[in-house]
């Protein structure tokens, strides 16, 4: 076996892996370790930036905490996010696209009954959405779980504001009946910076990038026998759409949002999602 040098490099590493190791982490581990010591070797990287480097993912972990996950953070605002998620969830023709999870979603929203009010902090312009859920064929999917979250009127997620914000303020879960229909009255969202008060704004504006995205509202469903679906829909027109700090933004994605038809909504939207039903391999 190679002592360590320049030109070893990869080889010495991958090679001090043992036999016992799983299969798939032996892959992924050992392209790590190609890909990481030739980007090394391609920037000629210097002790100073090494330092900087180490430093700057230390401070990523000590900023995480129950309501923050900066690694997350990190991952959307480099792609990574959106690169996993494409590699992991390609669609079937016609199926609605997916899009990156967020770090704001929160387990054990309440169930609400359909057409229900999910603004509780009375900000913002009320906006109906409505649609249907439906598979490949156009068919409705009954019993579908539509999960929805976004930001408020000011641009914060109620796990942002602990103690402000209302709990489950701009959340709700809505389950579909026989005709696939959904329908429930929230915000129309508003563009918002992701946090940018630590080491991923700092990077952000070390290059030049703004921190902003543009406004969306989230949307997980399940349904059974379906295959799963992460996405938004986002406010046409909106002036980040093509600069979206963590890359999410979908043509297909993008929604009208236009003026309701009676009070109290003063706007409304509607989108079709379209799931792809289980094959009997899934």
């Amino acid at each position: 076996m190679d002592y360590f040098s320049e030109e070893t490099s990869t080889d010495t590493v991958n090679g001090r892996i043992g036999a016992t190791a799983d299969p798939r982490l032996r892959l992924v581990m050992t392209g790590l370790v190609e890909h990481l010591h030739a980007f090394i070797k391609d920037v000629e990287l210097t002790e100073a930036e090494w330092r900087v480097a180490i430093d700057f993912l230390t401070r990523t972990g000590q900023i995480c905490s129950g309501n923050r996950q900066e690694f997350i953070l990190l991952s959307d605002a480099l792609g990574v996010s959106m690169l996993v998620d494409a590699i992991n969830h390609r669609t079937s023709v016609g199926a609605t696209e997916t899009t990156v999870f967020g770090p704001f979603h929160v387990e054990g929203a309440p169930e609400r009954e359909m057409g229900a009010v999910i603004s509780l902090d009375g900000k913002g312009e009320l906006c109906l959405y409505q649609g249907r859920v439906l598979d490949l064929d156009g068919q409705p999917v009954e019993d579908a779980l539509v999960d929805v979250w976004s930001d408020n009127a000011d641009g914060f997620y109620d796990v942002q504001q602990p103690g402000i914000q209302p709990q489950w303020n701009n959340r709700g879960i809505f389950r579909t009946g026989a005709d696939g229909h959904y329908a429930f009255r929230g915000i129309r969202p508003v563009s918002y910076p992701i946090p940018d008060d630590g080491p991923v704004g700092q990077m952000l504006a070390a290059i030049g990038r703004h921190p902003w995205r543009p406004a969306h509202m989230h949307f997980r469903l399940t349904a059974p026998g379906c295959k799963p679906l992460i996405t938004h829909i986002f406010v046409g027109g909106d002036s980040y759409l093509t600069s979206d700090a963590v890359f999410g933004v979908k043509q297909s994605l993008i929604a009208d949002f236009l003026p309701a038809d009676a009070p109290p909504e003063r706007w409304q939207t509607r989108f079709d999602f379209i799931l792809e039903r289980l094959s009997p391999s899934d």
